[in-house]
């Protein structure tokens, strides 16, 4: 069976009438007095042989006059074309995360190959991230639109959704772009960037 009968067999699958859910499974933390089921440095290094593109989620400032939202991001991907979605995933400690969700919108700033001094700074917490860094507004959400980025997509908050430590948050696209250039995007892999 081709893709087209592989996809003409789902189609006629999700026609057939309701789909029942699947039991959710039981997740917790694990306990003190007992070994976590993956070394967590192992995790890491296996996990780190993906190499990932790297972005920075921006948000407006807050009504009350404060500074733009920003942070480095490299857990981005594309979710849905119809509707148009992405999604992102940030830890539950983040400070800024607040600040992006109190906002409801945020644009995903896609880096280009040359641009990891500016990740780096975006990365730093507590810091004066947009300190010298050119952006305008996105065109819909009027969160920051950083210079030199390859891509970028302007979102509003569409769902998030709990995932272990971090959370998942999904945003619905309201526009989007490319830059002038054809630069690649920066890359981090095993730890560094490529």
């Amino acid at each position: 069976m081709g893709h087209a009968g592989a996809a003409a067999a789902a189609v006629r699958h999700l026609r057939a009438g309701p789909v029942e859910p699947l039991p959710r499974p039981e997740l917790r933390c694990v306990r003190a007095d007992e070994r976590a089921p993956v070394d967590q440095g192992e995790f890491r290094r296996v996990l780190g042989t993906f190499a990932t593109g790297v972005t920075v989620v921006t948000a407006p400032a807050a009504d009350d006059g404060g500074a733009p939202a920003g942070f480095a991001c490299q857990s981005f991907s594309s979710l849905s074309l119809d509707p148009p979605l992405v999604v992102f995933m940030v830890g539950r400690t983040s400070t800024t995360w607040p600040r992006i969700a109190r906002a409801g919108v945020f644009c995903v700033n896609v880096l280009g190959a040359g641009q990891a001094g500016l990740c780096r700074a975006f990365a730093v917490s507590g810091a004066d991230k947009f300190a010298g860094v050119p952006y305008d507004a996105a065109p819909v959400t009027g969160s920051p639109r950083l210079a030199g980025a390859p891509a970028w997509i302007d979102c509003t908050i569409h769902a998030v959704h709990t995932g272990g430590d971090h959370l998942i948050v999904v945003g619905r696209v309201e526009a989007l772009g490319t830059g002038d250039g054809d630069e690649p995007p920066l890359l981090f892999h095993k730890g560094r960037f490529l």
